[in-house]
C-alpha cells in the first residue's frame, strides 16, 4: 500500500481477518475475483491473505458465505404465506442473476449450512406460524428455492450461449432447417408457440409451484392464485411507471 505521491507507507501492516477478506471479496464481486485484487483492496500482501484463506477456492467460499448471509429476507408484515414465498424466491433469483459466481458456489456446495442456518430458521418460522407443519414448511421452502435456482441457471446459461452465438433458439432453428419438414414435429410446434406467445415468466412458474403447495395441503388454490395475481399486477404497474419516467 502506498501513501500519496507513490511512496511506500511506513509502519506495521494492516491487521486483517477472514471476515474482512470476505467483505472485501464481496465488495469486489465474484467475476474475475483474485487474491491480488483482494490484497490490493485491503492494502496488504497476498502472503498476508494466506494466513486466513488457503487458496482462491477458499477465498470464493468465504465471499459466498458472506454474501449469502447478507441476503435480506422479505420483511414480515403479516402478508399471506404465498406472497412471502414469492418475495423470497424472486429476491433469491435476482441475487443469483446479479452474481453468477455466487450461484456457482451455491451449486458446488461452497456455502456451508452454518452460514444460512439463521435464514432457514426464519423462513420455517414464518410458515409454521401460518399453519404449516415443520416438514411442510421445509418442503415449501425447498420447492420455491429450487424453482428460483433452476430459473437463474437457465437464464445465465442462455445468456452465455447467446454471447457465444449458440443460443438454443438459434441452434434449434439450424437443426430444423437441416431436417425434412415432417421431422421433429413437436420441436417445430414448440418454437412456433414460443414465437407467438413467448415463454412462461418466472412469476407464472412460481404461481404454479405455490398453488401446487396449497393444493397438496388441501387448501383452495383460488385465493392463493388471487394473491399472487394481485402481486403481479402491482409489479407490472411499478414497471410501467418507471418506464414512463425515464
Amino acid at each position: 500500500m502506498t501513501a500519496e505521491g507513490g511512496r511506500p507507507r511506513v509502519g506495521r501492516p494492516a491487521r486483517i481477518n477472514r471476515q474482512m477478506i470476505a467483505e472485501a471479496a464481496h465488495d469486489l464481486g465474484f467475476d474475475g475475483l483474485t487474491l491480488r485484487a483482494v490484497a490490493d483492496h485491503l492494502g496488504v500482501s497476498i502472503a498476508a491473505l494466506y494466513h486466513h484463506v488457503s487458496s482462491k477456492d477458499d477465498l470464493m467460499r468465504a465471499a459466498a458465505e458472506y454474501s449469502t448471509s447478507r441476503l435480506p429476507l422479505p420483511v414480515e408484515r403479516g402478508q399471506h404465506w404465498a406472497l412471502w414465498l414469492l418475495e423470497w424466491a424472486t429476491y433469491s433469483r435476482t441475487a443469483f442473476l446479479a452474481q453468477p459466481g455466487l450461484l456457482s458456489q451455491f451449486l458446488e456446495g461452497g456455502i456451508s449450512a452454518e452460514s444460512i442456518a439463521g435464514n432457514i430458521d426464519t423462513i420455517l418460522g414464518h410458515l409454521v406460524r401460518q399453519d404449516f407443519t415443520i416438514l411442510e414448511a421445509n418442503t415449501a421452502y425447498e420447492l420455491v428455492t429450487t424453482c428460483a435456482l433452476g430459473s437463474a441457471v437457465s437464464v445465465i446459461r442462455e445468456q452465455e450461449a447467446e454471447a457465444a452465438g449458440r443460443s438454443l433458439r438459434v441452434v434449434h432453428k439450424k437443426v430444423l432447417a437441416a431436417r425434412a419438414a415432417e421431422e421433429l414435429p413437436h420441436l417445430r410446434q414448440l418454437l412456433d408457440e414460443i414465437k407467438h406467445h413467448g415463454r412462461r415468466s418466472f412469476h407464472e412458474q412460481l404461481t404454479t409451484v405455490i398453488c401446487g403447495i396449497a393444493t397438496e395441503r388441501g387448501w383452495d388454490r383460488e385465493p392463493v392464485a388471487a394473491v399472487l395475481g394481485e402481486a403481479r399486477s402491482k409489479q407490472e404497474g411499478h414497471r410501467r411507471r418507471r418506464t414512463a419516467t425515464r
